[in-house]
């Protein structure tokens, strides 16, 4: 299942209460709901600190287990063990088919590594500011800013046409690969390729909802939109606008 969305998937949540903030858990179980069912939902942190005020009513009213674990070591982080400690006895109790991991920091990028080595699915969810080696250890990576409530547009509030090279050539590159001999291919499949390439693609991260409107805002792809086989549904095609070479 790596690497891929299955909406029925029995998942585990495991949230670094500190390093996460709460204002975004709705958000987040809402995105989590995307690849799976959350069987499992835990937040790890010193329950007894004033630090992390914030989370106690998120946890109650989200059904998420607090996990306590004392900070013993000044300088160690007690936090990190405790949930990775945790993540490896789920995973070889083989009873989930994936998991989210809910931090901002480094020191669960072989975590993440080792599961999907197990052909599970891993999500992970960060702020901007996470290593690019624990977002690349991922199937898919969230970034937190896109979840909190401040982070909706008003309504017909337009967003900008990102100007980013590297962003164009990963679309080109993904429609490439996805194409027919006429050069069109489905947008399904080109988000889906995207998605392999960059685990941290969203277009949200542009400020479009959707894959759609992000490419149209570029003004460099050509998009059709096509009736099913079924003559019912329909659904959108993408091409690349530059001359054949």
């Amino acid at each position: 299942m790596s690497g891929e969305t299955a909406g029925s998937g029995r998942l585990a949540v495991l949230i670094d209460a500190d390093n996460a903030n709460p204002k975004v858990i709705e958000g987040l179980l809402g995105e989590v709901a995307r690849y799976g069912v959350a069987n499992v939902k835990r937040a790890y942190g010193d329950w007894t600190t004033s630090q992390l005020g914030g989370w106690k009513s998120v946890l109650l009213d989200h059904s998420i287990q607090p996990m306590q674990q004392f900070a013993n070591t000044k300088g160690k982080n007690a936090t990190d063990s405790a949930m990775i400690i945790d993540a490896m006895d789920l995973l070889h109790m083989r009873a989930l088919d994936g998991f989210c991991i809910v931090s901002s920091d480094s020191d669960f990028t072989g975590l993440a590594r080792r599961i999907r080595e197990n052909g599970l699915l891993v999500v992970g969810f960060g702020e901007k500011k996470t290593p690019k080696a624990f977002v690349a250890a991922c199937d898919r990576f969230v970034y937190t800013e896109v979840l909190e409530p401040s982070a909706a547009k008003p309504a017909g509030k337009a967003a900008s046409p990102p100007k980013d090279d590297r962003l164009v050539a990963l679309i080109r590159a993904a429609i490439e690969a996805a194409s027919d001999d006429t050069g069109w291919a489905p947008l399904g499949g080109v988000g889906s390729n995207i998605a392999k390439q960059s685990p941290d693609f969203d277009s949200r991260n542009y400020g479009f909802t959707k894959l759609s409107g992000l490419v149209k805002a570029l003004k460099l792809f050509e998009i059709e939109e096509r009736t099913r086989g079924d003559g019912q549904t329909r659904a959108l095609y993408i091409r690349d606008g530059r001359p054949p070479a």
